[in-house]
């Protein structure tokens, strides 16, 4: 089966490469995130919040409903390419971790 892969533009303008396998580790992991492909897409170019994560990972999140996120961790490797490292759902933001907020 070829690699599929497809890209979004983080809030920098920085292409992330979701890969087949990277779907496959997120889906594995977080199987009730099995029918959010393209969410999880949507997520890195539209978050509402940016967090920053470990090791220079960023977390870009979207509301789904009321205390409901859909968290993406992706790395900006360079100004021109970087990579979805997993995604979840959570109910916990840690305030004091968001470098990056929606305007209302």
């Amino acid at each position: 089966m070829p690699e599929r892969m497809d890209i979004a533009y983080s809030q920098n303008n920085v292409p992330i490469r979701l890969t087949t396998e990277r779907w496959f580790h997120v889906v594995e992991n977080h199987d009730d995130l099995a029918g959010y492909y393209d969410e999880i897409l949507r997520t890195i170019e539209n978050p509402d919040l940016i967090a920053k994560g470990y090791q220079d990972a960023l977390i870009a999140a979207a509301r789904i409903k009321n205390d409901l996120y859909l968290s993406v961790i992706y790395k900006e490797v360079s100004k021109s390419d970087g990579f979805v490292i997993t995604a979840y759902f959570t109910s916990a933001i840690k305030k004091e971790a968001i470098i990056w907020r929606k305007e209302p």
